[in-house]
């Protein structure tokens, strides 16, 4: 199976770990290397590294190409960021121009996964049902009543695919409020939207030329130039009139394809902020619920999660529910509760024009 690993975005509510030049998916996160090459290793069971396509922002290519020399992977660098979908209609494309006229699997660079043998077997599920034309997501089966993800309802009857369950897919839903969330765990007819879709790459193009003609007309005209010295300045070219738009709202949220999702209880996580890090290492904590990465020192401490990467001691005193995370330019104290508005920093400090911290 071939598979686009989409590498763009800037991790904002890593700051002030994750920055512009190295953003999220190029750190070590989970304490198992950077995150992208886990993302990558991960595949190798499914996808050779023929078949394997990085599409990246353009700064971070020296990184990526020092973290993958003894590998024969593909790398596009987007010139810029213009969100998902032109980056999988970029993978698309690319992944034609290679042969391929099965199954792609678009995933995300930087998430977790805690059981990769049961991912792996959804995920080529998904691509057994896509070898027909249709659209396929892997759902998350959530384990809690999460506000912080989008939804994907199911019908209620599964439709016939051999081993494991897959289903009509009713509807993409919005991140919800938590009496909706709850309502939506009961029911189990809902699945969490990881962002990873399966389809091949006429497919994908079919749909961008009905829902999105501008990217598809940029795609065609980038066509011609896969594989020459013309590409670089015809993909910028193209990305500087490219609309920045999701994948999930220019397309799946108005597609009439089929389109089915594929559950999976594979312990998923988008490690989207430092509170669902600390989430994910609770068996790390100790007796009073504290986290600490580096030189830290916590006396009277109750559910704090501090991060020492500046090279110095981090002592903290009678915290409760904090986070702490030091670097070498820049420290970073907020309420755990708040992680999720992380974000809001960085845009404080592109205000101030401190670029040199974003």
């Amino acid at each position: 199976m071939f598979a686009v690993v989409m590498c763009g975005g800037s991790g904002t509510r890593f700051w002030p770990a994750s920055r512009q030049k190295r953003p999220k998916q190029f750190l070590n996160i989970t304490g198992k290397g950077p995150m992208v090459v886990e993302t990558c290793d991960r595949l190798r069971p499914l996808t050779q590294d023929e078949e394997l396509i990085l599409v990246l922002g353009e700064q971070h290519m020296g990184e990526a190409a020092r973290y993958f020399e003894d590998r024969k992977i593909h790398m596009l660098a987007e010139p810029v960021g213009r969100n998902t979908a032109p980056c999988m209609g970029l993978g698309a494309i690319y992944a034609a121009y290679l042969g391929c006229r099965g199954p792609v699997a678009f995933l995300p660079a930087d998430h977790f996964i805690g059981d990769p043998v049961t991912f792996l077997r959804d995920l080529s599920r998904a691509g057994e049902i896509a070898v027909q034309g249709s659209i396929v997501t892997v759902g998350i089966v959530p384990d809690r009543p999460e506000t912080g993800y989008g939804y994907i309802r199911r019908a209620p009857e599964p439709m016939e695919t051999g081993d494991g369950a897959a289903y009509r897919v009713v509807e993409f839903v919005e991140k919800p409020e938590l009496e909706k969330a709850v309502h939506y765990l009961s029911t189990g007819e809902y699945y969490w939207n990881g962002g990873i879709f399966v389809a091949r790459p006429d497919t994908v193009l079919q749909e961008m030329e009905t829902q999105l003609p501008g990217l598809y007309e940029g795609l065609m005209e980038l066509k011609p130039a896969l594989g020459t010295d013309r590409f670089k300045t015809t993909l910028k070219r193209v990305y500087d009139r490219l609309e920045g738009i999701s994948f999930d709202y220019g397309i799946m949220e108005n597609t009439e394809a089929p389109v089915y999702v594929v559950p999976s209880a594979c312990g998923w996580s988008d490690v989207g902020s430092w509170r669902s890090l600390y989430a994910l290492k609770t068996d790390e904590c100790d007796a009073q619920g504290n986290l600490c990465e580096g030189d830290a020192i916590l006396v009277d401490c109750q559910q704090a999660f501090v991060s020492a990467q500046g090279g110095r001691t981090v002592a903290c005193l009678g915290l409760r529910n904090c986070l702490v995370v030091d670097t070498e330019d820049a420290l970073l104290v907020a309420d755990q509760d708040r992680a999720q508005d992380i974000r809001e920093i960085v845009e404080a400090l592109k205000a101030k024009g401190r670029n040199n911290l974003v």
